[in-house]
């Protein structure tokens, strides 16, 4: 238990780092990312409104008839359908916030589907 809360806490550390440098702008808004044990989600946020512009997370329902959970193709998924949302809304760039999570594993196959798929960041 104790080595989970440390390891939170660094990740929180981190977060603020990043947070201190990386704000969305209307021009371009920020695409951050939460990961849990058996979920992903991922949101493009105006900052300066404080508003989500458009969400996408592994529980929503077409990806959860997939049988999709908190694996990489979850993150995949996620990815591509974050991009084709922001597509629809008229969101070309973003500014990538990884919330404190080493960019490796599903945050990473994350931000490579949604660059396939069109979002420039």
């Amino acid at each position: 238990m104790k080595a989970a809360k440390h390891k939170t806490l660094r990740r929180q550390r981190r977060k603020r780092r990043v947070r201190k440098r990386v704000t969305g702008t209307p021009g371009r808004p920020r695409l951050t990312v939460f990961r849990s044990h058996k979920n992903i989600y991922a949101q493009i946020v105006d900052d300066t409104l404080g508003q989500t512009l458009v969400a996408a997370s592994s529980r929503e329902k077409p990806l959860r008839d997939k049988g999709f959970g908190g694996n990489a193709a979850a993150a995949k998924a996620v990815g591509e359908a974050l991009a084709s949302k922001a597509d629809q809304a008229g969101i070309q760039e973003v500014v990538f916030d990884r919330n404190g999570y080493p960019y490796h594993g599903r945050v990473k196959e994350l931000a490579e589907a949604a660059r396939a798929s069109g979002l420039k960041f």
